[in-house]
C-alpha cells in the first residue's frame, strides 16, 4: 500500500475539521441491523487517532517518547438518528478546548450530511509511570492549537 492510500485512509483535514470516513459492517449492529449505541465511541475514537497520525504522531509515538497516554476523562453522547447495516458515515473532529493537561473534542457523527450522533469528549495526557495528570507535551499542544476551533456551528 502507497503512503498516499495509508493517508486516505485516515480520512482528511480540512480547514479547522478532520473529517474520518467509515462503512458500517455487521459487527457494528444488533441484530435488528442497527448501529449498537456503543459502537459510536468507538467510531470517535478511531478518528482521533486517525487525525493524531495525519497530524504526524501515532499514540505509541506519544507514549514512547514522553511517557504519557491521552485518556477519555469525560463524555457526553446525544444519539439523534440512528445509522444502519451498511451506511457509508463520516465523523467530524473538531478542538473545542486545550488545556494544560486536557483537550477537548466535538465529533459528529453524519450521514449524508445528516447528524446522527454527536459527542462532547474531554481527555486528560496522563504520566504513564504516575498514573496521574501531566501537561500536554509542548509539540501536541502546539500541533493542536492549529486546530482549536471555539466556535459552534
Amino acid at each position: 500500500m502507497s503512503q498516499t492510500d495509508h493517508d486516505a485512509l485516515l480520512g482528511r483535514l480540512d480547514g479547522k475539521k478532520h473529517i474520518y470516513p467509515l462503512v458500517v459492517y455487521y459487527e457494528d449492529t444488533d441484530a435488528g441491523g442497527i448501529v449498537y449505541h456503543a459502537n459510536y465511541l468507538a467510531f470517535a475514537e478511531r478518528a482521533r487517532s486517525a487525525m493524531l497520525n495525519l497530524l504526524g504522531f501515532t499514540n505509541r509515538i506519544v507514549a514512547e517518547r514522553h511517557k504519557v497516554a491521552i485518556a477519555v476523562r469525560h463524555c457526553t453522547v446525544d444519539f439523534r438518528r440512528a445509522a444502519q447495516l451498511e451506511d457509508r458515515l463520516t465523523v467530524e473532529s473538531r478542538v473545542i478546548k486545550l488545556g494544560g493537561a486536557s483537550l477537548g473534542f466535538e465529533q459528529k457523527v453524519m450521514r449524508d450530511g445528516q447528524e446522527l450522533v454527536v459527542i462532547e469528549i474531554y481527555l486528560a495526557c496522563m504520566s504513564l509511570e504516575e498514573l496521574r495528570a501531566q501537561r500536554l507535551p509542548e509539540e501536541l499542544r502546539t500541533v493542536f492549537s492549529h486546530y482549536l476551533d471555539v466556535n459552534k456551528d
